[in-house]
């Protein structure tokens, strides 16, 4: 069995061999040590909030080529700040309103292909989504689900932005999703949420003409997991901090970094925004920067093959095992590393692929394996979280529930 940290024991709360990948119910990733310790040597002094998030903003304006950056507590986080800032731009009164959007054009519109649970944090900062195209592609007509025009028409006097779900196999293309908003002169805010490796992609969608996109803090990127990143421009970076940091403060005595907030600029100080309850601590915020700036540094083909391996391993592992076949996805999968795909047939196996995940997160520590497939009758590991050991661990794991 892997040997797990202690702290865990102490509370008497059961330890997760994550097979899963980065998800966040089972805390996303594994923050890197560097990052950990950075995070605890910024608990023992005090830093301005503000003045650290001028230096993350740096950090991400050049590692994304954007304007400037920005960080709250999560993807999800950043996306209803980059919703209320194409809503409230540099209006403090309706940044003192919001999620109140009487009076505001406050519609994002939206392939209704791109609509997914996530979308609830447009709608948290008072957005209405707007819906467009059909499920026709699936239909197996030749048709796609949504055309551009599509999306300029739905474009209109109540429109603050489109929004845009990044996989590769949304659509259209980012690229003329863009051209469509500027030419109505709306912004486009992306959910990249879990679209890092490779580093590549931090630039991917600003250069493809996105004006606000988000990324996690807490996955591929292995930063605290309350943390979320925003890159976009200038003018929607500033909005988003106005309705952020901590502003209840005196004007003639508040002096924020002005690549931020410019008080004379926007008449005054906010009140306290939408975006309070999504604050980020210093440590969090040593963290995510500490954590980016060795994510830019790392060997990403090295750690590819490293995942590569271990799928092998846990693929060769299974092989023979009764009622179960293994493929390791290549490289048009969703997953931004290679999966072993598991599928489960009960009449051989003795079990189904839905029973084998719930028995494996019942056992101590849990074993979780991706369950996104289970109705197809299939489990998948996922080596990004995953040491040799624990994979060889959940492999013995899922092979004692299959018949011999």
């Amino acid at each position: 069995m892997p040997d797990h940290a202690a702290i865990y024991d102490e509370l008497d709360v059961p330890t997760v061999v994550n097979a899963a990948g980065t998800k966040t119910r089972i805390g996303g990733s594994l923050i890197r040590p560097e990052a950990a310790d950075a995070m605890r040597a910024a608990a023992d002094s005090f830093a301005r909030i503000s003045d650290l998030q001028s230096r993350a903003s740096d950090l991400i304006a050049d590692a994304t080529g954007a304007e400037a950056g920005y960080v709250a507590s999560g993807a999800a986080a950043t996306m209803t700040l980059a919703a209320a800032a194409a809503i409230a731009g540099d209006d403090l009164g309706a940044m003192a309103r919001l999620p109140d959007t009487e009076g505001l054009a406050d519609e994002i519109v939206m392939p209704r292909t791109h609509r997914t649970g996530y979308d609830h944090a447009l709608r948290a900062a008072g957005a209405t989504v707007v819906d467009v195209g059909t499920n026709d592609r699936h239909l197996g007509t030749g048709s796609r689900n949504v055309e551009p025009w599509e999306i300029a028409d739905a474009v209109g006097e109540e429109t603050a932005a489109v929004g845009y779900v990044q996989k590769e196999y949304t659509e259209p293309p980012l690229a003329t999703v863009a051209d469509v908003a500027h030419d109505h002169d709306v912004p486009v805010i992306v959910d990249a949420a879990a679209e890092l490796p490779p580093v590549s992609n931090l630039e991917r969608f600003i250069e493809a003409g996105a004006d606000m996109v988000v990324f996690s803090g807490g996955k591929a990127v292995r930063g605290p997991q309350s943390t979320g990143i925003l890159a976009g421009r200038e003018e929607y970076v500033r909005s988003a901090a106005a309705q952020h940091l901590d502003m209840h403060a005196h004007e003639d005595a508040y002096v924020p970094p002005e690549d931020l907030v410019d008080v004379d600029d926007l008449g005054g100080v906010p009140r306290q925004g939408i975006g309070r309850g999504l604050k980020v601590g210093k440590e969090e915020l040593v963290g995510i920067i500490r954590a980016l700036e060795l994510f830019l540094e790392e060997d990403q083909a090295a750690k590819q093959e490293e995942w590569t391996a271990r799928a092998m391993r846990v693929a060769e592992g299974l092989d023979g095992a009764s009622g179960v076949i293994t493929e390791i996805t290549g490289d048009d999968a969703v997953s931004v590393a290679p999966e072993v795909v598991v599928a489960v047939d009960p009449d051989e196996a003795g079990i189904t692929a839905t029973e084998l995940a719930r028995e494996l997160r019942q056992e101590r520590p849990r074993v979780f394996v991706g369950a996104d497939g289970i109705d197809a009758g299939r489990v998948a590991v996922n080596p990004m979280c995953l040491t040799d050991e624990e994979a060889d661990y959940a492999v013995e794991r899922m092979l004692s529930y299959l018949d011999e």
